[in-house]
């Protein structure tokens, strides 16, 4: 059972998340051949302000 963990900022669309698993669950069936039935992905959205890159919060940046 492939297990997938998505970590993104929090800000796209529903119908973007719902893009995004169609394509990841498409990739994984493609490339193990594991049944999209058994394929689970989890996405764990972060507000702006609990992500940093080099020391900057991501609500920061412009």
């Amino acid at each position: 059972m492939p297990l997938v963990h998505i970590d993104l900022i929090e800000g796209r669309s529903p119908e973007q998340l719902k893009a995004l698993v169609k394509d990841v669950t498409d990739a994984i069936v493609k490339d193990t051949g594991a049944p999209a039935e058994h394929i689970h992905i989890v996405l764990n959205e972060m507000a702006k302000e609990h992500y940093s890159v080099a020391g900057v919060l991501a609500s920061d940046k412009a």
